[in-house]
């Protein structure tokens, strides 16, 4: 039993940052890979980052490559990502996940927990 649960999202302008926060039950996020997911509207759930457990090995959608910053705190049981130069079209509900094992994957069947998801809005 994994309970995860989002914050953070906002309304803000392009160019902006907003910093979401992913509080995870138990000692999750230091066992598993977690990965922060987006869906925009008309749009497929697609991952915009995941981290590993462990050495934190990282992987980000080509979209938020340079721009977007995922990382954890173990002590905290959180997980975090930190969005820069912020576009409109990063407008979407986010949502952080955990994955089923220790390592990184891409693949949405990978994660088997989900977080309620936090709004997040980008104007120009």
């Amino acid at each position: 039993q994994v309970q995860l649960i989002e914050s953070g999202g906002g309304l803000v302008q392009a160019g902006d940052s907003l910093r979401l926060s992913c509080a995870a039950s138990g000692r999750t996020v230091s066992v598993y890979a977690m990965g922060w997911f987006r869906q925009a509207p008309g749009k497929e759930r697609e991952l915009v980052a995941a981290i590993s457990a462990g050495r934190d090995t990282t992987h980000y959608a080509d979209s938020v490559k340079g721009r977007f910053t995922i990382s954890r705190d173990n002590a905290k049981n959180t997980v975090y990502l930190q969005m820069n130069s912020l576009k409109p079209e990063d407008t979407a509900v986010y949502y952080c996940a955990k994955g089923l094992q220790s390592v990184v994957a891409s693949t949405p069947w990978y994660y088997d927990t989900w977080g309620q998801g936090t709004q997040v809005t980008v104007s120009s």
